[in-house]
């Protein structure tokens, strides 16, 4: 039987760099826009084509050596990663063209590289080429001709080595940022708890250092994990905690990453719109994230103690589904009282938090979720929010969320709402009313104590309806690329 998916973690683009252009590959060049100097004279002609330079605009050329110029814009390096995604789109198209057409299909193509790029530039253009061209779909359809390999050449011979050093770091990064995409792009009719499970246990298998544990429903009975039981009572696929442990030798520094994995999310008897449920089987977006991140740092080898945690449920209604009203008793013995069985995501996190802060003694937390529809409001779509117990760790995310081009906003932690998330009948109440996020990331905060710690709302970011720069339509992948890069910044 034919497998229902394409292969996740799915392939990436293979990118090398050289001085060299082999025979018969396709040609792309990069130009910079004109300069105010330059007036209305505009830039010269190739190939019987006046280029824009304009960042992200794709030409192609009739005749000559080059077939596509690629605008960079003013050639901040930013603009390089607008390039990049353009022009993979726009090759890939061609090469769907030349196949319809019944033309010999070309696997690999050549970028030019000016004779003036850095390596911020180069890693911002290998961001556009390896993530611009992502595709996710699931069809009776033969696999389509598609890219392979794409050569950046350098004029200097001796920048080759250096160039590709740079590219070792960025291949996993956008790797992780592809593989997070995946599991969020997968349908829930086959993205149970325990395919989740068992494809992050496969994806980390023979990297050094790295295990994975799967916890099921009654291992999560026997040791309490109240709140994962309760979310995932109502679904016939069971509930999983998935534990990745990354140990290098020599670690003096243990972080704990904990990630939102609801593989599908109804809203439970607190039932959503269905206008807009299509969508949540983007909603383990951050535990995605999670999985990914650690399969990056440990196939990078970073010098830093690692542990994820994913718990996973489906939010589902039935006759076993929690209720509002409830009173849930999460892992540590707290309970809280359940006011919105929509607001699912800060019960499974609960019992995640306190179990790996309580197991593990790590130096600092960080947990991610698409956890309250506020932060769309509040930071639209392409930012993420950041609440946190300490200034220097909201600090290391956000600066670390610049370097890979990922948008990171600070928000606060207000203590005049503390005390609506105390409960009455429990310790703590799950829905109070107030600022969604706010009263979200408050609630958490009940179960870190006094470790650092951060929590990511990725609720607008983890999902685009529409292109831009190296996003598709889909799952983004979002907050993969900044965690590893958070790891890193401990190295």
């Amino acid at each position: 039987m034919r497998n229902p998916l394409p292969p996740v973690p799915g392939k990436l683009l293979e990118l090398e760099v050289s001085d060299d252009l082999r025979r018969g590959t396709p040609l792309a060049t990069l130009i910079a826009a004109p300069s105010e100097e330059d007036g209305d004279a505009g830039l010269a002609e190739i190939g019987g084509v006046r280029p824009t330079g304009k960042a992200g605009d794709v030409q192609t050329v009739p005749t000559g050596r080059t077939r596509w110029l690629a605008g960079v814009g003013d050639g901040e390096p930013r603009q390089y990663r607008k390039a990049g995604a353009a022009l993979v789109r726009a090759v890939s198209a061609a090469l769907d063209e030349d196949v319809k057409a019944g033309e010999k299909a070309f696997r690999g193509f050549a970028v030019e590289l000016p004779e003036d790029v850095g390596a911020e530039h180069l890693e911002e253009l290998a961001f556009g080429l390896l993530l611009g061209g992502y595709r996710f779909t699931v069809t009776a359809e033969e696999p389509k001709p598609s890219l392979r390999t794409v050569r950046l050449l350098t004029r200097h011979e001796r920048a080759v080595p250096a160039y590709d050093k740079a590219l070792e770091r960025i291949r996993e990064l956008a790797a992780a940022a592809s593989f997070a995409r995946d599991l969020a792009n997968a349908p829930s009719n086959i993205k149970t708890p325990a395919w989740l499970a068992d494809t992050a246990a496969r994806a980390a298998g023979g990297i050094p250092n790295l295990t994975v544990s799967v916890r099921d429903e009654k291992w999560l009975a026997e040791q309490g994990f109240g709140g994962v039981l309760a979310v995932g009572g109502g679904s016939a696929a069971p509930p999983r905690l998935i534990e990745l442990e990354y140990r290098p030798r020599g670690a003096a520094t243990h972080l704990l990453l904990v990630g939102k994995g609801i593989t599908f999310d109804t809203g439970g008897l607190s039932i959503k719109p269905a206008d807009g449920m299509h969508l949540m089987r983007t909603d383990m977006a951050g535990g995605a994230a999670i999985i990914a991140a650690v399969r990056a740092i440990a196939a990078l080898r970073l010098p830093v103690k690692v542990t994820g945690l994913v718990p996973a449920a489906e939010n589902h209604v039935s006759g076993s589904s929690y209720r509002p009203g409830d009173i849930v008793r999460h892992y540590g013995g707290k309970t809280t009282e359940v006011g919105n069985t929509d607001a699912e995501g800060r019960m499974v996190l609960a019992d995640a938090l306190v179990y790996g802060i309580k197991k593990h003694k790590p130096d600092a937390v960080i947990d991610a979720a698409t956890l309250t529809g506020a932060m769309k409001v509040s930071l639209g779509v392409r930012t993420g929010g950041v609440f946190a117990s300490d200034d220097a760790l909201a600090e290391r995310v956000t600066k670390a969320g610049e370097r890979v081009g990922e948008a990171w906003w600070r928000m606060p932690l207000l203590e005049d709402l503390a005390e609506t998330v105390q409960g009455s009948l429990g310790d703590v109440r799950q829905a109070p009313g107030g600022p969604g996020g706010i009263v979200a990331a408050l609630f958490l905060r009940e179960f870190v104590g006094d470790v650092p710690w951060a929590h990511l709302d990725i609720a607008g970011p983890a999902r685009a309806d529409k292109t831009y720069a190296d996003v598709v339509p889909g799952a983004t992948g979002f907050a993969a690329r900044t965690l590893v890069e958070l790891v890193a910044s401990y190295a």
